[in-house]
């Protein structure tokens, strides 16, 4: 069995069947993309002169950085709120106050069904029409807004689905030391569960990436609005959306082995607390104690001077 609880390992022929899958897969996606650049290439759009531009000062300093900026910028502030933001939702998600449980589950679950560009086109008119920030901000604000509105959900229901993942018995040890509810899901469960996330967590930073670009819509100057700017100054569309779908490529793909970097430090991790890596605790033969045990260790560490009086 593998890790996973939702299915066991491949054996060597569905490996073999899935390395004949992914070839073929590849073999159709290169046969598309080589027909539509031989089509591209006849209607003139992937002439030599029309790449020339992007080997220019110009086009990077006044079009394709500023849009950078301005995406990483978004996606950034949209990043902070929607952790804090999810981080609330998600800590009142699991309540006890069933009102509060309500009204958290209520907020996650509208903000999670209304598509992010429709929460920023109704943001950027409220700001618009009500004068909240003066007019170069309103863009930027309904972009973050509905963002931060939609990821945030998103955010608190991994939080909630880490914490209902641990085993009973980190809650259990926690209570039977006399941490109360609140103490135990904060000392002991929301660490475990973030970290367990990490890898979601981080992989979601793609998806505020890329939603940014739904700025557009509301004349957000970010990365790929400025392909029309380009497109209409040097007639070159094409090659602009080529060369700006490379950086969001980059961009991405370099998130993706971040959060490939954290899953796989997280697995070391847990293999050293679990006894199955490599580390030793020394003075014994066997590895570390089990999770459950070394978090009500560290607790009771922690709270010994209120435990014993002091």
């Amino acid at each position: 069995m593998s890790d996973s609880v939702l299915f066991d390992a491949p054996g060597p022929a569905a490996r073999a069947r899935h390395r004949v899958l992914a070839v073929v897969g590849g073999l159709v996606v290169a046969a598309f993309l080589g027909f539509a650049l031989l089509k591209l290439g006849q209607k003139g759009n992937l002439e030599a002169a029309k790449w020339t531009p992007f080997f220019t000062g110009s086009m990077w300093v006044d079009y394709l950085l500023p849009g950078l900026v301005n995406t990483v910028k978004a996606a950034a502030i949209s990043v902070v709120l929607a952790g804090v933001f999810g981080l609330v939702l998600g800590i009142g998600r699991m309540s006890r106050l069933a009102p509060v449980r309500w009204v958290c589950t209520v907020v996650v679950e509208v903000f999670r069904s209304i598509p992010v560009l429709v929460m920023m086109i109704a943001a950027f008119t409220y700001f618009s029409y009500n004068n909240i920030f003066v007019s170069d901000l309103n863009s930027l604000a309904a972009v973050v807004t509905g963002l931060t509105l939609y990821n945030g959900s998103v955010i608190a229901e991994l939080l909630r689905s880490g914490v209902g993942s641990l085993p009973k018995g980190q809650a259990e040890a926690g209570l039977s030391i006399g941490l109360s509810p609140w103490q135990t899901l904060r000392r002991i469960e929301l660490p475990q569960a973030i970290t367990a996330m990490l890898p979601a967590l981080v992989g979601q930073l793609v998806v505020v990436l890329k939603d940014t670009a739904l700025g557009q819509i509301i004349t957000y100057p970010e990365l790929l609005n400025n392909y029309q700017r380009i497109g209409s100054n040097w007639s070159n569309i094409v090659p602009a959306m080529i060369v700006i779908a490379v950086i969001y490529i980059a961009i991405n793909y370099t998130l993706s082995v971040i959060a490939g970097r954290v899953e796989g430090m997280r697995r070391a991790g847990r293999a050293s607390v679990d006894g199955s890596g490599p580390s030793v605790t020394p003075g014994s033969g066997k590895g570390g104690p089990p999770p459950a045990l070394a978090v009500e260790d560290a607790v009771l560490e922690a709270d010994e001077p209120h435990l014993s009086g002091r």
